[in-house]
Formats: C-alpha cells, structure tokens, sequence
C-alpha cells in the first residue's frame, strides 16, 4: 500500500481542515443523507433531466493539447421542485483525460517532469439539494478505473481522427491500471444579495478516495437576471475564483496502490478562475464557460503548468 498520504501529515490535515470548515452546518441540514424512500418519492413526483457537458482545451482553437485535455460527462437527474427548494438524485457516466503537455511528443521526446498520460472512467451517484436562500449541500460517490481500462487512447485517437485534428503519440506511457472509489461532498451556505441584479456566494467542496484527495473552496459573483432556485428562469454572468488543496491526485502520482517510480507530484495548493454564462429557461438550460486552472505539478513553472479549456453544457428537462 502506497502511504503518499500520511507522509504528508500536515498537507493532510491542511485538506481535512477545510473540508471541516463545512461540517457544522452540514450536520445541522435537513435531508442531508439519501434515504430510498425520499428516491421513490422524487421518482414518482419529479421531473427528469438529461445533461451532457464537454471540457475541452481544443475549444479554445489554441495550437496547446495537454495536461487536462478532455472531460465528457453525462447525467440523469429525478427532480422535485417545491416553492422553497429543489431536490435531485443524479446518475452519472464521466471520463476525463489526461497527457503530455503536448500530444503530439512521441514517448522518447517526453520529459521526465511532464504530466503522464491518464483516463478515468467512472459512475456516480449524488444527492443534492438547493435552497431558494441560495443555501446547497450534496452528497455523492464515483466508482471507475484509472488506467487502460478508462478507454482514453481510444477516445482521443478517435476523435482526433474524426475532426482532422494531431493524433496522441504516447497513451503507450499512460499510468498503472486501478479501481477507484471517490467519496464527494459539498456545501454553499445562503447567498449575500447586494441587488436584484448581483449576487454573491461561496461553496466549500472535499472529496476522498484512492484517486482524489482534496478540499476546495470558491466565490462566485453572478450578474444579471437571476434566479432563486436552479430551475427557475435566468440569464446571467458568473465569475468564479477559487482554490483546491491537494492531498493526492492519482492523474499525477499513479493509483494509490499500484507503485509507480514517477518524476513528477502534484502542487499542493491549485487556484481556478472562471467565466461563465449562463441560460435557463422552461425547459433548456445552456451553460458555457472559459477555465484558467493553475499549474497542478510541482516539478513544472507556474508559466509552463496553467492550463486554459471550455466547457460547454447542455440540459434538456420533461
């Protein structure tokens, strides 16, 4: 068993802290934890959603290909909307890729210091619920494979192919297959509204497993017509900074528990900033954004690591 963890105690309990920043009012929420009786419920009563969102750095139209270069995810949500809040259960099939700095490197052109190749494919399921405060907590757990098995030679060769784009040179390289499990949590405590057109809110997020162990927090600022709960109109934009504390990341260090002699390791604390617009009407909802990540290793510049990718997101509801 790798200890990466506890030979980094302080780092440990660094992430632990902010996670328990949450925990006193997360405790005092209602309906925190899933029940099957509250799924029946918002199966019978609610209304489902499909959601698909694509992260990609190919959508900027940059020359760059690398490090996280591709997420595709889609989601199945039973919804149940009341006056005062929204309640979901969401099912979710994801898988997020990671390479070289630059895809087009055969493996003797990588450096040792560059970010390997990974996939991780995974399930997961999540409880979450809104408040029409602003206020938000939800619970979930991700279970899937890093490695060969995630598919992600596959799904990058191929669609790089179909839309004429530079193959991937080095999936050959990628990490050490491993099963994984990620436990997730997350809370937003109740919006500050400085107008009907501004407002103001933060949102504290942990996850742990043997594929990532971390602890964020970030502040959003959203401007225009707003919305009190998820699923009633809008039309605004948001920007949201932040920062996560890293405890282990198995896209850089391998899986927990499969050793790998690597020459890279991830930088502790990684900032975020991103600028999105957002649409929800009767029945879509359209999301897109541009991503500034900070560098993720260590071993790399602070110039040479950041990354820049767009996310698009697209929900249809009946």
């Amino acid at each position: 068993m790798r200890l990466h963890l506890l030979s980094q105690p302080s780092l440990f309990l660094c992430c632990l802290g902010l996670a328990s920043c949450s925990l006193p009012s997360l405790v005092q929420a209602q309906q925190l934890w899933p029940s099957t009786a509250e799924y029946q419920q918002v199966q019978e009563k609610g209304r489902l959603t499909w959601s698909l969102d694509v992260e990609n750095d190919s959508m900027l139209l940059k020359k760059d290909d690398g490090f996280y270069t591709s997420g595709i995810h889609l989601q199945r949500k039973n919804v149940l909307i009341s006056e005062t809040q929204v309640l979901s259960y969401r099912w979710q099939l994801g898988q997020d890729l990671y390479t070289a700095s630059d895809i087009k490197l055969k493996p003797s052109q990588l450096q040792k210091q560059d970010h390997p190749y990974a996939g991780w494919l995974y399930l997961g399921v999540a409880k979450e619920l809104f408040k029409n405060d602003g206020s938000a907590t939800s619970v979930g757990l991700d279970i899937g494979c890093l490695g060969a098995c995630a598919g992600g030679e596959w799904t990058q060769t191929n669609l790089h192919r179909a839309l004429n784009q530079p193959l991937p040179q080095a999936w050959n390289t990628q990490l050490k297959q491993e099963w994984g499990a990620v436990a997730k949590m997350a809370y937003s405590p109740a919006r500050i509204q400085l107008n009907s057109n501004v407002d103001l809110n933060t949102q504290w997020q942990a996850r742990f497993g043997n594929i990532f162990t971390d602890a964020s927090v970030d502040l959003s600022v959203r401007l225009g017509q707003l919305n009190a709960l998820p699923t009633q109109a809008a039309s605004y934009l948001q920007l949201r900074t932040g920062a996560r504390a890293v405890a282990y990341n198995a896209s850089i260090q391998g899986g927990f528990f499969r050793h790998q002699d690597l020459a890279v390791s991830p930088k502790r604390l990684v900032p975020e900033a991103e600028l999105a617009y957002v649409y929800q009407g009767t029945e879509w909802r359209f999301y897109a954004s541009v991503i500034r990540r900070g560098n993720e290793i260590a071993e790399l510049s602070n110039a040479k690591g950041a990354q820049n990718f767009a996310k698009v997101q697209l929900d249809f509801s009946y």
